[in-house]
């Protein structure tokens, strides 16, 4: 069974995958880079924090669809960076993180878009896999968890930094999933982008 719709089919439809489930070809990890396996198709973070960046041919994006296929385990946090970039070590400065949570003691959840516009109640649940869909048209941001809306956001006019060195601002940039603590466990599958003009 495939992990992922074969792209003859989706190739109409304008997306790519960006996961072969098999290696991590495309992708490079930050510090602590054995939180992150591949086990059955599925990419694993599991470890103390660690952040993997997507570097393949596609990067950067500006405007863009995201979808990935989401599953967390009880008591679990990571997250997906859009607009951000490579760094070595640390919470990525650049770009904004989409929540990946829902029963992490964080009481920001799973959709949101991290300390900009914030989701309180789960939309998801452990232990069963979500659709994560993330949509980028210039200054909007989109998120839709198994195809409901949860955030919709439109940066400001002269958005400035948000402190700490974070710049949370929409431009370019590639994409980033997160290893967030030692306990965090979390798995992904079926990343798919698509670039819009």
């Amino acid at each position: 069974m495939s992990f992922v719709t074969p792209l003859s089919a989706r190739a109409e439809e304008g997306w790519t995958s960006l996961f072969d489930g098999k290696s991590l070809d495309g992708w490079k990890a930050s510090e602590n880079s054995d939180s992150w396996k591949v086990e059955d198709g599925k990419l694993v973070c599991f470890g103390p924090r660690s952040h993997l960046f997507y570097t393949g041919e596609l990067a950067p994006f500006a405007n863009f669809e995201f979808k990935a296929q989401v599953m967390t385990t009880p008591g679990s946090n990571s997250g997906i960076y859009i607009h951000t970039e490579y760094q070595e070590e640390g919470w990525p400065k650049q770009g904004y993180e989409v929540q990946v949570n829902n029963t992490h003691t964080d009481p920001k959840k799973t959709g949101g878009l991290y300390g900009v516009q914030d989701v309180f109640d789960a939309p998801a649940k452990d232990n069963e896999w979500f659709e994560m869909h993330i949509v980028v048209d210039g200054k909007h941001v989109t998120v839709c968890v198994d195809g409901k809306k949860v955030v919709d956001y439109t940066e400001p006019a002269g958005q400035p930094n948000v402190g700490g060195g974070f710049n949370r601002v929409l431009g370019k940039g590639t994409l980033g999933l997160q290893a967030h603590d030692p306990k965090s466990k979390v798995f992904y599958k079926d990343l798919q982008v698509k670039k819009l003009l």
